[in-house]
């Protein structure tokens, strides 16, 4: 096998002759994607936010930013949080260590091996699900894809295709396949079967920390759709996702806790990997960052443990102090305590408006059917109710651009406290899937929160569907037993 670096001497003269090709390419698709989306992003700036010095705030969808797609080559409004990573990435010394479901960007893969070659320790762990590269698949493995997969294959293999020639070759993979340049560049990475196991719920986090000193966290994974938008749909400006940088050693020692516990002997022969419940069950951390207040819980927790102690528990705990407001921009919302705990909120007079992702919000088990007054399939399975006795017309979806999701998960609470993280507002994620959920406690920090929550509220569509209000009209036999249209299933 190669040395690390003579592949990066391979890797960059065989790259060489594709740049002139490459650059062709990219300004043609610049010229159509300014012909199908010439006036988004071309908007006046908002004034910039302040930064809490320790605790940084970045949205892909910044309406008080503006950055260049590095792969559509679109100008558009937003911070570039592959870009934010990278500047981080360069700016290791000692060691990085990445806990990601996936990860597809060549940027910040090519970034990774530069720091190898620095001498830097990098380490990255992956939900199974998504550890095998694009690269890697055969042709009876494209065959196996579901619609979603092929589509999402179909779409890397234009991206990947630089000299359009209808092949992938060695160096079109290397520049634009990340976890192909990831393997081939011998990252040491294992993924939630490390542990002997077929795989963990999910391996859900989306965390990385440099040199145990700064932790990157939010909502996003390393793809083009959850950063900057669809490679063939110039439309799309990529999930609404947020991220922070948090600068604190302590903070950190607890994430790097985390990654410990999942890597074990990390690509050794032993299965002392632990992902799900299996980890080492841990309280609610408490922290003091720059005066901010963060409170800190690792998913998931088995059901014997106190549902306070859980994250699900302490997003209610959060909750059911707020005084004056609470604010929901939710992927998914299932958890009908959470909804219990809002209701009572409600009661006290404290103003409750909710987003939810349009795939999500009208679903049969979603707990926006709870906000609506209508009974929901969870409430079938219990033979109890949960729909709130004073429904609210504040809870809806956003007005998103076909091809975009609402990905975050979090909340602000009286407008001086956040609850963000990986971890949905689900009991998967309270239970199987491995998390991070984070209460931090700051103004500054939140204003960021509630900027992005008015942009996504602004132009929202409210209350329930006319399918959803028919399907809610049946019999809970019918709906159970599935003769409901609207599915039952909760997948996060």
């Amino acid at each position: 096998m190669a040395t690390l670096t003579q592949w990066r001497s391979r890797y960059q003269s065989r790259s060489n002759s594709l740049r002139k090709t490459d650059s062709f390419l990219c300004s043609l698709f610049v010229l159509v994607s300014l012909v199908t989306s010439s006036c988004q992003g071309q908007g006046d700036l908002l004034p910039a936010l302040p930064q809490h010095p320790d605790i940084q705030v970045f949205f892909n969808h910044n309406q008080s930013s503006r950055y260049t797609d590095p792969y559509r080559k679109i100008e558009r409004l937003g911070d570039n949080l592959e870009k934010i990573m990278i500047e981080n990435i360069n700016q290791a010394q000692s060691s990085l260590d990445i806990a990601v479901q996936e990860f597809r960007l060549p940027n910040i893969a090519s970034a990774i091996v530069e720091a190898k070659l620095r001498g830097v320790r990098v380490r990255l762990i992956l939900e199974n699900a998504y550890s095998r590269a694009w690269g890697e698949l055969s042709a009876a493995d494209i065959e196996k894809l579901d619609r979603r997969g092929l589509e999402r294959f179909r779409e890397f293999q234009k991206f990947a295709d630089i000299n359009g020639d209808g092949r992938l070759s060695e160096t079109e993979l290397e520049r634009r396949d990340g976890l192909y340049l990831i393997k081939k560049a011998g990252i040491d990475w294992i993924d939630d079967r490390a542990d002997g196991s077929k795989g963990s719920g999910l391996m859900h986090h989306k965390f990385m920390v440099v040199d145990n000193q700064v932790t990157l966290l939010g909502s996003a994974n390393l793809t083009m759709s959850d950063i900057h938008g669809d490679f063939n749909n110039p439309d799309t400006r990529g999930n609404a996702n947020n991220l922070l940088r948090i600068s604190s050693k302590d903070l950190a020692t607890r994430f790097k806790q985390e990654f410990d516990l999942m890597w074990g002997d990390g690509m050794g022969k032993k299965t002392d990997s632990t992902f799900g419940t299996n980890k080492t069950p841990r309280k609610i951390d408490y922290l003091l960052v720059g005066g901010a207040q963060i409170r800190i819980k690792f998913s998931p927790d088995s059901r014997t443990i106190a549902r306070e102690q859980t994250s699900n528990g302490l997003i209610a705990t959060a909750i059911s102090g707020a005084k004056e407001s609470i604010d929901l921009a939710l992927f998914v919302y299932s958890d009908e305590y959470i909804s219990t705990i809002l209701e009572e909120r409600q009661r006290n007079k404290v103003q409750i408006r909710g987003l939810v992702e349009p795939q999500f919000a009208y679903r049969d088990y979603s707990a926006t059917l709870d906000m609506w007054g209508l009974r929901s399939t969870q409430d079938c399975k219990s033979n109890k109710s949960s729909a709130w006795k004073q429904p609210i017309n504040t809870v809806g979806i956003p007005n998103l651009v076909s091809g975009d999701t609402l990905h975050h998960k979090f909340a602000i609470l009286d407008r001086n406290t956040v609850i963000t993280g990986s971890h949905n507002w689900s009991e998967a994620a309270n239970h199987t899937n491995d998390e991070v959920l984070v209460v931090i406690q700051n103004e500054i920090v939140a204003s960021h929160y509630q900027r992005e929550y008015e942009r996504l509220y602004k132009g929202a569509t409210f209350g329930p569907t006319a399918k959803l209000l028919e399907a809610t009209s049946k019999s809970c036999a019918e709906r159970v037993n599935g003769k409901s249209k609207i599915e039952v299933s909760e997948p996060f």
